[in-house]
């Protein structure tokens, strides 16, 4: 086992003092019982609603404990975080809440909601810088900016101040369940929330499963475990950008390595479903790293009938612009969404014969792009089409396969997709 970098000062001792700390600016979330997924997995599944904080994630917690042990010559010099939309918001609330001046550092491919959130909660005592494209862009930034001027980091996940704020969710939990659970469900992105919760769980009550889950395009954590060190991954998929991290953090890393956390991964498109569950059958508004916990269970995790399990549902920042490619993600991950290139005949009918012959009855053609070439015998096409049930592909692929036109199935993946989503 690799050596601990250096020791860890997070205790769950140091979680309560935060807990004390941040009780006058954290809102005691709700704790709500699941029927949906509790019938679904034949467990009591409770949600830890993180959402409804006053900054729609659990990020407030770390954020504020750290700033508000500041010294007045600290706080003077300003602070400064780079962070995906989240962090930022818990920074920003702090700074105004506390008359400290604060510079955020975004990504570019932080929603516009989360940004508008950000000038919102922090008011005059904040200014948003947008960087490059990825967390770690906006990370050198700040720490340029923080070497520049003496403005105190704040780190999203990577400081002992910001796990012991996050992990105070975890005896709020077992405060409201009256008992510790079974089960306890993590998003894991940098690891500031599953290092706290675990290490506070792991003290007082070491009987507890966690189960900490990483979008598949950036399992960090995953990696660190496997390499026993943190490690940069080779490529993170910004679309949970709540959890798109590329490396997760020295001081995360051992706490969640001893505390025996057990990572797992999901794909996009499952966590996409899972949002538009939860909004449909539960009214909860989640955003992709939000619904990051629920979304495993459904997705080959053991869990005991009638075990006790609780899953934090970690933020709500979603932009309503995004839905369109939620809907169209979960789609494609549930198999009811294919695109194809098809050379069609330069002659009449031609359209009329791929509907009447190939297409079936209850198949929808969702997006027709024809492109007239100067070839006068075929023309291509771009055709989306959406099935009633997936078990209707391989009807419709035979029929396709048995035409005399020319067809090429664009895979999830290719890089012609990319231009799809």
């Amino acid at each position: 086992m690799s050596p601990t970098p250096f020791p860890s000062p997070v205790t769950a001792a140091t979680i309560d003092e935060a807990a004390v700390r941040v009780a006058q600016v954290v809102s005691r979330t709700p704790l709500e019982l699941s029927a949906r997924l509790s019938e679904a997995t034949g467990a009591q599944v409770w949600l830890k609603r993180e959402d409804l904080q006053p900054v729609r994630s659990y990020k407030i917690r770390g954020a504020y404990n750290l700033i508000v042990q500041l010294d007045h010559e600290s706080r003077a010099k300003g602070v400064v975080c780079a962070s995906a939309g989240n962090h930022a918001q818990g920074v920003a609330l702090a700074c105004r809440r506390l008359g400290v001046q604060g510079r955020i550092v975004v990504p570019g491919t932080t929603p516009r909601q989360k940004r508008e959130r950000i000038v919102t909660l922090g008011g005059s005592n904040v200014e948003v810088v947008v960087v490059g494209d990825s967390y770690e862009d906006a990370f050198r930034a700040a720490q340029a900016h923080s070497a520049e001027t003496g403005a105190v980091l704040v780190p999203a996940f990577d400081d002992p101040r910001t796990i012991s704020g996050q992990g105070t969710v975890a005896s709020e939990v077992v405060d409201q369940l009256g008992s510790a659970p079974d089960l306890l469900v993590l998003p894991v992105g940098g690891g500031g929330l599953v290092a706290g919760i675990s290490t506070w769980m792991h003290e007082r009550h070491p009987s507890t499963r966690i189960v900490g889950v990483e979008p598949a395009g950036a399992a960090s954590m995953t990696a660190a475990l496997a390499a026993g060190q943190p490690v940069a991954v080779d490529a993170v998929d910004p679309f949970v950008d709540g959890a798109a991290v590329g490396t997760v953090g020295a001081h995360t890393f051992p706490l969640v390595r001893d505390a025996g956390v057990e990572m797992r991964t999901v794909d996009e498109g499952h966590i996409c479903t899972e949002m538009l569950r939860l909004y449909q059958s539960d009214g909860i508004i989640a955003e992709p790293a939000g619904a990051l916990a629920t979304a495993v269970l459904d997705d080959g995790l053991r869990i005991e009938p009638g075990s006790t399990v609780v899953c934090v549902v970690s933020g709500g920042n979603n932009d309503v612009s995004r839905y369109g490619e939620i809907l169209e993600r979960s789609l494609i991950h549930r198999g009811l969404k294919h695109y194809f290139l098809v050379s069609f005949p330069q002659e009449p009918g031609a359209l009329r014969r791929f509907l009447d012959e190939i297409l079936g009855p209850d198949d929808d053609i969702t997006l027709f792009d024809y492109v007239k070439r100067n070839n006068r015998e075929n023309g291509p096409a771009l055709i989306g089409i959406e099935l009633a049930d997936r078990g209707d592909l391989p009807g419709l692929l035979g029929r396709l396969d048995d035409s005399p036109l020319g067809v090429e199935q664009i895979p999830p993946g290719s890089p012609l997709f990319h231009y799809l989503l």
